[in-house]
C-alpha cells in the first residue's frame, strides 16, 4: 500500500494472475478499495486459470459445471503494486496468485507450480540463479500483411534482418528509451538490447538473480510491458514463436546456475568443463525434454520455429559454447559456470518454463544422472534423438512423461492436457491469417 499512497494520482488499479497460457486474467478496481483487496484478496473461478487461448472454458473440465464453477481466493504476491506505464491514465497493477479459501495453494496455478519447485531447492539447501533472454518482433499489423513498422525517427521501413545492428536499434530509439524507463519503474532488470536476424526483431536480456520466482515474474511482466509500450508508438510487439515464415522465430533462452548454502556455484570446478552436479543437471534436463516440449512450445505456431537450420534446436543434446545445441554451456569465468536452455519459444508461460527446467535439473542432481557425451559441430548434422515434431506429438509426450508428473502436481498436468487438446481440436478450423491474428498479441 505504500506505493499507492505515494501516488495519489492513481485512481484505478488492475489485479491479475497468469493462467496456464501465461495470459493475464483479472479485474479493474477503483483505488479506494485497494486496502480491502490487500487484506482480504479477491475471487476468481478456479476455471479462469485454465481457459483456452481464446479465453473460453475448457469443455468437460471438472472445474466448470461438474463442480458448480466455484471460486478460488486470489491474494497479492510479494511484488505489491506496480505502475502500468503503457496506459494513458496513471494506473497500478497488483499481481496475484491463487489459493483455496482455507489458504492452501491452488495446484492449478502456474506460479504455485514454480513455488513448489523452489521449495524443493530450498529443502536441499540450494538456490537457483536465473536469467532469461527474450526475443520479439516489432510489427505493423494495421494491414492485411505483417510488416516492419516505420521508424519513428526516419519514417522508413527496413525490410531485412540486421544482426547486432546499431542502425536497427537507433531506428527505434524512442521506443527503447521508453521501454527501459518503464522497466526501471517496474523493477524489471532489463540489460542489453540487440537487433536479431529477423526484420524488426530484437532481443533483451534480463539480469540474472538468485530468486527464480522474481525472474519468472519479471519475464511475465516484461512481455506485458513490451506489448503495451509498442502500442503507444502505434505498432505491435509480438513474442509469437514464428510470425514470419521466411525468418527465424522468437526464443526465450534461460540461463541458470545453482548456489549452495554458502553461496558457492555448484557448477564451478575452477575449469571450463564444470562439475559433476552440472552434468547431472544437464542429464536431468535432457531426460525431461521430450515431455517438456509442450511447455517450451505450447501453441500450434510454436512448431514452425522448431525446424532444422532455423536457429532453434530440434535435437536433444548438449554442447559447450555451441548455439545449435538444445543445452549450451556458455564460455565464461568459472564462477559464472552455468547452463543455457535454448528450447523455449517467446510464446511460453514463464512460470511453467522456469519450473520445468529447474525441476528437471534437480531431478538429475538428485538421481545423479549422467548425460551422453557433449557433441561438437552442427547439432542439425548429429544423430540426436529429436524433439516431438508437432503439437499433437508433444501433447502425448507430455501426458506420458514421468518426469513431468514428478515436477508438476497432477491437477495442473490434467488441466494443461485438457486445455491443449481443446486448442488442438479447434485450431484446425482456422486459416493461416486467423492463426496469426490469434497469437500475435495473445502470447
Amino acid at each position: 500500500m505504500d506505493w499507492l499512497r505515494e501516488h495519489p494520482e492513481v485512481k484505478t488499479f488492475r489485479v491479475a494472475a497468469a493462467d496456464l497460457n501465461g495470459v493475464a486474467r483479472g479485474k479493474r478496481i477503483p483505488a479506494r478499495f485497494a486496502q480491502k483487496v490487500v487484506d482480504e484478496g479477491t475471487k476468481f473461478p478456479y476455471s479462469v486459470m485454465n481457459l483456452d487461448i481464446w479465453g473460453e472454458d475448457v469443455e468437460d473440465s471438472p472445474l466448470v459445471f461438474q463442480s458448480g464453477d466455484p471460486d478460488g481466493l486470489l491474494l497479492p504476491t510479494e511484488r505489491g503494486f506496480l505502475p502500468m506505464p503503457w496506459l494513458d491514465a496513471p494506473t497500478a497493477l497488483l499481481p496475484l496468485w491463487m489459493f483455496h479459501p482455507d489458504g492452501s495453494p491452488y495446484a492449478g496455478d502456474p506460479r504455485q507450480a514454480l513455488a513448489r519447485v523452489v521449495e524443493r531447492y530450498n529443502a536441499a539447501g540450494l538456490v537457483p540463479v536465473v536469467a532469461t533472454e527474450l526475443e520479439f518482433f516489432l510489427i505493423d499489423d494495421s494491414g492485411r500483411q505483417l510488416r516492419v513498422p516505420p521508424s519513428p525517427r526516419s519514417g522508413k521501413r527496413r525490410t531485412g534482418g540486421e544482426v547486432l545492428s546499431l542502425r536497427a536499434l537507433d531506428a527505434f530509439d524512442q521506443f527503447f528509451t521508453s521501454l527501459y524507463d518503464a522497466c526501471e519503474m517496474m523493477d524489471i532488470p532489463a540489460d542489453t538490447a540487440i537487433s536479431e536476424a529477423g526484420p524488426g526483431q530484437f532481443e533483451i536480456n534480463l539480469m540474472h538473480q538468485a530468486d527464480p520466482m522474481k525472474a519468472a515474474d519479471d519475464t511475465w511482466l516484461f512481455k506485458m510491458l513490451v506489448k503495451g509500450v509498442a502500442r503507444q508508438y502505434g505498432f505491435a510487439a509480438s513474442f509469437m514463436a514464428k510470425p514470419y515464415d521466411a525468418w527465424s522465430g522468437n526464443g526465450m533462452h534461460m540461463h541458470f546456475s545453482i548456489l549452495d548454502a554458502k553461496g558457492r556455484n555448484i557448477f564451478d570446478n575452477g575449469g571450463e568443463e564444470g562439475t559433476e552436479a552440472l552434468r547431472h543437471a544437464v542429464a536431468g534436463c535432457l531426460r525431461a525434454m521430450p515431455g517438456s516440449t509442450l511447455l517450451f512450445a505450447p501453441h500450434e505456431n510454436s512448431y514452425d520455429r522448431l525446424v532444422p537450420n532455423a536457429h532453434a534446436p530440434t535435437g536433444i543434446g548438449w554442447a559447450y559454447e555451441n548455439r545449435t545445441a538444445a543445452i549450451r554451456i556458455p564460455s565464461s569465468g568459472p564462477k559464472a559456470r552455468r547452463i543455457e536452455h535454448r528450447v523455449a519459444g517467446g510464446d511460453v508461460n514463464p512460470y511453467l518454463t522456469v519450473a520445468a527446467i529447474l525441476g528437471a535439473a534437480l531431478n538429475g542432481i538428485e538421481d545423479r544422472l549422467e548425460p551422453p557425451a557433449p557433441f561438437k559441430g552442427n547439432a542439425y548434422d548429429q544423430n540426436l534423438e529429436q524433439l516431438p515434431g508437432d503439437w499433437g506429438a508433444a501433447i502425448e509426450a507430455f501426458d506420458k512423461c514421468p518426469e513431468i508428473r514428478r515436477i508438476f502436481p497432477e491437477h495442473l498436468v490434467e488441466n494443461y492436457l485438457m486445455t491443449k487438446r481443446q486448442e488442438l481440436h479447434y485450431m484446425a478450423e482456422l486459416s493461416d491469417e486467423e492463426t496469426v491474428e490469434l497469437y500475435l498479441d495473445t502470447v
